[in-house]
């Protein structure tokens, strides 16, 4: 029994060792003096790609590039560890050689500076992914935290327009509700949820309704599930947390259009500071743990396991591992 129980763990190690990990969404302090090589944290895992925030709703144009150039710098730099992932190919080319290929995210839209026209300076410099609103009303839309649902605006639609058109992945993480069922509608390519939990497993203003799911998931898009413990349930970073969410949307909606985005913060303290910096973007319900825990890039052979323990097949692991969110990005990047 025991070398039966060997010899499985032996075959799914080999296993995860093939799949291609996928990370949509992490966060290094917001610093041009920060230093990326944390990053490797992940390729340590088993992770072959990681989109990482460069900018959110504080952050002007010039605040974002200054990051953007500093990060996109350190991985052009050090070609022995990373791949700027401009392409799907370049994610399989990082896999192939055993490097981590690394992307940006933006977490709103101010970082345009009020010009549609900033979305293809920020693709060229190796966002690929942005989100309309992050939890508050601006130029785009409504957030999940607003009072008022006022949905995408003329703006919005014509920043998604135009990610559609560049071959940036339009996000709705952190957006109101009707903000998001209109990205859904206006987008004519897939749509992600990069970094979100289901709100019928654990019913937190951040996290989104079947619905949302299921439109997001018609668009041919994926819901990443974040690994943050204020939207997985109490502050509760457990694998069984986690994987409690992915059951709830793979039932909804098929294990094609589920994934990860743990949404890891590698600076406990920058987080904190965040919310006591911002306290318009973060509602008091933010504040009532000690601290915020989050699930951590090592944990994710075991979100493997727990996944294969369940009874889901390989084909589905690796779809949720990784798959899913390079078939968005072959069918969105340019």
């Amino acid at each position: 029994m025991k070398q039966e129980y060997a010899t499985k763990q032996l075959d799914f190690a080999a296993e995860y060792a093939r799949a291609l990990v996928w990370e949509q969404h992490c966060c290094l302090p917001l610093d041009p003096d920060t230093r990326i090589d944390a990053l490797w944290r992940y390729a340590e895992a088993g992770a072959s790609f990681v989109s990482v925030n460069v900018g959110y709703a504080p952050h002007d144009i010039a605040d974002t590039i200054t990051v953007l150039s500093a990060f996109r710098r350190h991985v052009l730099m050090n070609p022995d560890r990373y791949v700027m992932a401009d392409s799907a190919d370049d994610v399989l080319r990082a896999k192939a050689t055993g490097r981590l290929a690394v992307a940006f995210d933006l977490e709103d839209t101010r970082p345009l500076g009020g010009r549609i026209d900033t979305v293809q300076t920020y693709y060229d410099l190796g966002v690929r992914t942005m989100l309309l609103t992050y939890n508050q009303r601006n130029t785009a839309g409504s957030g999940c935290h607003d009072d008022l649902d006022g949905g995408l605006t003329e703006f919005g639609r014509g920043v998604v327009a135009e990610m559609n058109r560049v071959g940036m992945v339009v996000d709705a993480t952190h957006c109101s509700y009707r903000t998001s069922m209109d990205i859904f509608e206006a987008s004519t390519a897939p749509v992600v949820l990069s970094h979100s939990a289901t709100r019928a497993v654990h019913d937190h203003e951040r996290n989104v309704w079947d619905d949302q799911i299921q439109a997001c998931a018609a668009t041919g898009g994926v819901i990443g599930i974040n690994g943050v413990g204020i939207f997985l349930g109490d502050n509760d970073t457990s694998t069984e947390a986690l994987v409690r969410h992915v059951d709830h949307a793979v039932e909804l909606v098929g294990w094609e259009h589920v994934g990860l985005g743990l949404d890891f913060c590698f600076e406990f303290d920058d987080v904190n500071g965040e919310l006591t910096q911002n306290p318009d973007l973060f509602p008091p319900s933010y504040e009532q743990w000690d601290r915020i825990d989050f699930i951590e890039p090592e944990r994710l052979p075991a979100i493997a396991t727990a996944l294969a323990e369940r009874g889901y097949a390989s084909e589905a692991v690796r779809g949720i591992l990784g798959e899913n969110f390079l078939r968005v990005a072959q069918n969105v990047w340019r």
